[in-house]
């Protein structure tokens, strides 16, 4: 076996007691940073607190209901589209992007769903707006073409269907008309 120098010994040496020091210290953090686990505490709504306010949200499950029926309406068209539904806030809950959609199209009908929420309007409308007030149109996240429409529970925007993809936005909102009409089944 070959002997190895002073220094290479010296180094390895350092190098192995740093090693075991931080092991140790950082067993010694991980135990002294985690006690003992209290018991859960029961949280107690209280539903008559004006400070609380009750929404009303999609289901993962209805959201990727509706998708499906907007895919489902575009197909029977022969159209290849994507479409996005959004919740109250613009968040995402579901994106499908349909069979030969382009690649554009899931960015397109996230922004559709986001707009349509955002202003409780189908974007074909908010389009109108568009010559009243162009600066609309700046406003980061949005896109202001038909294919977006609104999920409304009593007159409120709770979601947004966005569709993009097919040669016009009027197609685009129809099929995303039959994702809402889908909710109320």
């Amino acid at each position: 076996m070959k002997k190895l120098s002073l220094r290479t010994r010296v180094v390895t040496g350092a190098v192995v007691v740093a090693a075991l020091g931080a092991g140790t210290f950082g067993a010694m953090s991980a135990s002294a940073s985690s006690p003992a686990a209290a018991p859960a505490a029961a949280v107690k709504a209280d539903t008559s607190n004006r400070n609380l306010q009750q929404t009303t949200h999609l289901t993962v499950a209805a959201a990727t209901k509706a998708a499906q029926a907007t895919l489902d309406a575009a197909k029977k068209e022969n159209q290849r589209v994507s479409v996005a539904v959004v919740d109250r806030d613009g968040n995402t809950i579901v994106t499908l992007r349909g069979d030969g959609a382009g690649p554009q199209s899931p960015e397109s009908a996230v922004k559709k769903a986001y707009t349509a929420v955002s202003w409780n309007a189908p974007t074909s409308e908010l389009v109108k707006r568009l010559e009243q007030a162009p600066n609309l149109k700046d406003i980061p996240g949005t896109l202001f073409l038909g294919g977006g429409a609104p999920v409304q529970v009593k007159g409120a925007s709770v979601a947004g269907i966005g569709v993009a993809g097919a040669p016009s936005g009027d197609l685009d909102e129809k099929f995303a008309q039959a994702g809402v009409a889908a909710l109320a089944r």
